[in-house]
């Protein structure tokens, strides 16, 4: 197949934009001609977008239905960790998603995840040794080794740490990092371990003090962390050393739009065009030796049409020569996914969510922060009601327990602030990241309906309302993370399940499911939950 598209067209490494023709035959460029100067009126050609670090599970779609939504915003490829569904179904789990990806035209670009489970101090649903990282490694579809979390690991020079830092160094695969505050010395021996990247800087500070020691920073803005704001102004001297990622998105943010939004807000802030679309399409490809062509002779025909250099709306995008998305309209055919899972407990009863008064004069909680995956740790008088701690809705400490979804077990309960929940309860499986269910509510009643909810759907996010008795569920049938419908679809009901948490159930959140993912996130400081217990990330530790 042969054809030719005219336009502006814009060359990110040498900075110049240019009227031209490009030629693309079977799939490749064969030739781009310059015609003229910029024209005024024509469309502008540049290479696609690259989400940098992304778990596709968090947007609640399988990849062939997130590539779907992500090309009509211009995203060609991802930079893709499945360390989500390796926590619940290990091997078989990447394979799916490799599997997955395959049946559809964009580049998924996957990861061996190195942290699975990321903590001995919660149940997963598998482990994944040096052996089985080594052997993912050896995939032609595993381009590199995925955050490695257990920064402890590498700084104390943990042998199965380094053993698989290792393995990625033995096949020339590069390795993501992920140290949240590290900085300083520590951070320096960490990069130089061979860690070589990191999406977790939340200061301008700390991604200075790593780019200094020769790590490359990437500006994150999820549905849950943001760090944009943070993070943006560095491109005007490191967009070399410097990408965009939204490592957690789900799929209504995803319906919205993609890497395009932030190349929008950062050339709104006066950063030169150039270095945007360097961040944003160029050092993907080269860090990762992705296999995306970025427009030039002789690459795949991975580009995108865009109507300015201001909204970069796409008009349509091209995957090897194929037209994948044309205003608006992904012409990616839906796909049929199999189903992966693994969930084996039974329904729960109220008297298993209840905490007896200790005599404490006070209680831990859980401070969740607006657009950012860190805690606080807080102490508060305790509510006694009967006998029992309970949620004090006044003064917005509601009670969050995390319930293992591989066996039964007793539930772990605390004590977290900031939900703003005047009613009824809130539960998922997308709880990072062993994804055992995890829950915040105002009392027991409504705890156990929205945790037996998720239960016989196996696996989703769901919402009570006491007041009316209204029940919500997204079903969420694949690994109890992704569902297997169109991707549209689960948007709309997430859309509707979202608007029910913060209008009828009162949540102050922006994203309330998202934030709530996290709050079992061990290697985040500074306070967690996990299914074993409320965990000090500080000292690494159950609070005792």
């Amino acid at each position: 197949m042969q054809f030719s598209i005219k336009g502006n067209v814009v060359n990110i490494t040498n900075k110049e934009i240019f009227y031209g023709e490009v030629l693309v035959v079977k799939g490749k460029i064969k030739s781009i001609t310059r015609i003229g100067p910029e024209k005024s009126t024509a469309k502008f050609i540049l290479p696609g977008f690259i989400d940098s670090h992304v778990h596709i599970e968090s947007s609640m779609l399988v990849p062939s239905e997130f590539a779907r939504l992500a090309v009509v915003h211009g995203t060609v490829a991802t930079v893709s960790d499945p360390h989500e569904i390796a926590n619940v179904c290990g091997m078989a789990g990447v394979e799916f998603m490799i599997a997955n990806g395959k049946t559809v035209p964009f580049k998924f670009n996957f990861g061996a995840p190195s942290c699975v489970p990321a903590t001995i101090f919660e149940t997963a649903g598998a482990a994944l040794h040096v052996a089985d990282v080594d052997a993912l490694l050896q995939k032609k579809e595993i381009l590199y080794l995925s955050e490695m979390m257990n920064f402890p690991g590498v700084l104390q020079g943990d042998d199965e740490v380094m053993q698989k830092i290792a393995a990625a160094k033995k096949y020339k695969k590069p390795v993501d990092g992920h140290s949240p505050g590290l900085m300083g010395e520590d951070a320096k021996n960490y990069i130089a371990a061979g860690i070589s990247t990191d999406h977790e800087c939340f200061t301008a500070e700390e991604a200075l003090n790593k780019l200094q020691y020769g790590m490359k920073i990437l500006i994150r803005e999820g549905s849950a962390a943001k760090n944009f704001e943070a993070l943006v102004d560095l491109l005007h001297r490191h967009s070399d050393n410097m990408m965009f990622c939204s490592d957690d998105k789900h799929p209504d943010s995803l319906a919205e739009g993609h890497i395009n939004l932030l190349c929008e807000r950062a050339a709104a802030k006066g950063i030169d065009v150039f270095k945007v679309l360097q961040a944003a399409c160029i050092n993907p490809i080269l860090h990762y030796s992705l296999p995306v062509g970025f427009l030039r002779d002789g690459d795949a025909a991975d580009f995108i049409i865009v109507e300015d250099l201001v909204k970069f709306k796409t008009l349509q995008t091209y995957i090897d020569g194929v037209l994948v998305a044309d205003n608006g309209i992904s012409l990616i055919e839906a796909k049929t996914a199999g189903l992966i899972n693994q969930f084996d407990c039974a329904e729960k009863v109220v008297a298993a969510f209840a905490i007896a008064d200790n005599g404490e004069k006070k209680i831990d909680v859980i401070e969740a922060l607006e657009g950012q995956l860190i805690t606080n740790k807080l102490k508060a008088i305790p509510k006694i009601v009967d006998g029992n701690i309970v949620a004090d809705v006044a003064n917005d400490v509601l009670k969050i327990v995390v319930v293992n979804r591989y066996k039964n077990a007793p539930i772990a309960k605390a004590f977290i602030k900031n939900f703003g929940l005047q009613q009824g309860a809130i539960a998922s499986t997308v709880a990072h990241d062993s994804h055992n269910i995890i829950a915040v509510g105002v009392n027991d009643e409504s705890l156990c309906k929205a945790v037996n909810l998720v239960i016989k759907a196996q696996g989703g996010v769901s919402a009570f309302a006491s007041a009316s008795g209204k029940e919500l569920v997204l079903a969420l049938p694949v690994a109890g993370l992704m569902s297997n419908g169109n991707g549209y679809e689960v948007a709309a009901s997430y859309t509707a399940i979202d608007k029910m948490v913060k209008e009828e159930l009162g949540s102050t959140l922006a994203a309330p499911f998202m934030t709530l993912s996290f709050m079992a996130l061990l290697v985040i400081p500074h306070l967690k939950l996990s299914d074993l217990g409320l965990f000090d990330g500080d000292e690494f530790t159950f609070v005792q």
